[in-house]
């Protein structure tokens, strides 16, 4: 596994301009991986936008490594960079505590009284978006306490489909403290990642040792 940033190069408008929605995004990290569109074999990757000191920065968790040409398409010239992920992966044990970053959409499937599929609806008060993390920790592999984790933005992206509607994805970002429960677990989730819309920039969660 393959741990990549780039800095997204936000004072050149022109240079970003099609970066209009998550989808635009979602094409810029499929296209850094031509091998696997030459051979037909696209694997899943995990991605979000950090926002860091005025700056903001593309992160991608993959199997293989990205082209970092392609990456720095819209990206600033030699801002690329991309870190073997194993070793640390390896390194986690139960017990440990990490800071972490993660990026969600929270949302609850209404059931219908017919049996037909539920009906998919945003959780939008900080009260349910917090509990949406709760919920989902232990059976992640990972312990938060309440009082340990902060909702740190809120907020919508917008998602354009092709002769379609553009539509609204909710976006809630968490920080906070956790203690590993179950290491093989925790490991899956930080390469597969958590919750819906992976493949446009929610469920990638990072974490670093609390020292």
């Amino acid at each position: 596994m393959y741990l990549s940033r780039v800095e997204i190069d936000i004072k050149n408008r022109r240079k970003i301009k099609n970066l209009s929605h998550v989808g635009a995004f979602h094409n810029w990290v499929e296209n850094s991986f031509p091998k696997e569109i030459k051979f037909k074999q696209r694997s899943r990757k995990l991605w979000r936008i950090d926002k860091l000191n005025g700056k903001e920065y593309l992160l991608i968790v993959s199997s293989e490594k990205p082209d970092i040409q392609i990456l720095e398409k819209y990206g600033v010239q030699d801002s690329a960079e991309t870190k073997y992920y194993g070793d640390f992966l390896g390194k986690l044990k139960n017990g440990q505590k990490m800071k972490f970053r993660v990026v969600l959409n929270p949302v609850i499937s209404i059931p219908q009284r017919n049996g037909e599929r539920g009906i998919v609806k945003p959780h939008v008060t900080i009260e349910y978006q917090m509990k949406y993390l709760l919920d989902r920790s232990e059976k992640n592999g990972f312990i938060i306490n309440k009082e340990e984790v902060n909702i740190v933005e809120r907020g919508y992206v917008e998602f354009k489909k092709p002769k379609n509607k553009s539509i609204r994805l909710v976006k809630v970002v968490y920080e906070g403290i956790l203690t590993i429960k179950d290491v093989d677990i925790f490991r899956n989730i930080l390469i597969n990642g958590i919750g819906k819309k992976k493949a446009y920039g929610f469920g990638m969660i990072t974490v670093i040792p609390v020292i």
